[in-house]
């Protein structure tokens, strides 16, 4: 039986996705759980999902769908303190992404302001209750703690095979990692995910998949920034019907979620970011 906590969660989530709501109704509120013996529940959740990653039947795919989301739920209610929440219930049920540090020599760093504006604009949009302070986090450290993490920049993108290897473990348990081009990380990203998942492509989206309507009807990946005047693409690697990696190309979402003064962009040029950041994380969170 779910929890009150991932109860609540579950549907808000679902009450918005299935309405449309653009409107903020209130808070999450949730009883204080300790934090340590979620994590030990969460891993005893995850532990036979990677016995069934491989090929699938029916019951064994519902069975993962169902940890998947189990999953999300327990990653989002184990990223605060317990004493935090017990100061604070409302924190214990707010969602808290990390950004994903990497090796290469790349900024990993960038942007700085785009991971707090998210937040905040995606708490004010959908009435879900968001953690606005930047986390990072190493994929061989506590990437288990988080249900979706981020990753910009401009230059060479590297892991280690330790890295490789946790990265599609958190993947194919549930988590989702959302890569957004600055522009210059192209060519080494594209290398890094055949060495995290050799087995699997980097898809192209069409501008119909569930992505962009998941909150805001969209047409499509919008535009932000020009880099070589290339049309915007989304990209995703698959488990099953579930996207684990999303990569967008010449778009640059990240620069369009950041303040104002930063890059000068226009105000439909800022919204039309944030609302692709809006639905990739509600989609996330539904999917």
């Amino acid at each position: 039986m779910l929890e009150p906590t991932w109860g609540v969660i579950l549907a808000v989530v679902a009450a918005r996705h299935a309405t449309g709501n653009h409107r903020s109704t209130g808070r999450v509120h949730s009883k204080t759980t300790p934090t340590r013996r979620l994590e030990g529940r969460m891993r005893d959740a995850l532990a036979p999902r990677e016995a069934v990653s491989g090929g699938r039947s029916g019951g064994d795919f519902l069975a993962g769908v169902v940890r998947v989301r189990r999953f999300a739920l327990l990653a989002i209610v184990c990223t605060v303190s317990a004493a935090r929440a017990a100061e604070d219930p409302v924190q214990e049920a707010a969602l808290r992404i990390a950004r994903l540090h990497y090796e290469g020599g790349g900024d990993w760093y960038s942007n700085p302001s785009s991971m707090p504006n998210w937040m905040r604009g995606f708490q004010q949009r959908t009435g879900i209750s968001t953690v606005h302070e930047e986390v990072v986090v190493r994929p061989g450290d506590d990437l288990f703690r988080y249900p979706i993490a981020y990753m910009n920049g401009h230059g060479n993108v590297k892991f280690s095979d330790d890295d490789a290897a946790a990265l599609r473990r958190w993947m194919l348990a549930g988590g989702f990692l959302w890569a957004d081009d600055n522009y210059g990380m192209d060519q080494s990203f594209r290398r890094e995910v055949t060495r995290i998942f050799p087995d699997r492509e980097l898809v192209e989206l069409p501008n119909d998949h569930p992505i962009y309507r998941s909150f805001y009807p969209l047409p499509g990946l919008p535009k932000i920034h020009q880099h070589d005047a290339k049309p915007p693409q989304a990209f995703a690697v698959f488990d099953g019907p579930r996207i684990v990696l999303l990569y967008t190309y010449e778009s640059d979402i990240g620069d369009g979620l950041e303040d104002p003064e930063v890059h000068k962009d226009s105000p439909e040029k800022r919204e039309a970011a944030m609302r692709m950041a809006v639905n990739i994380l509600m989609y996330a969170l539904t999917n």
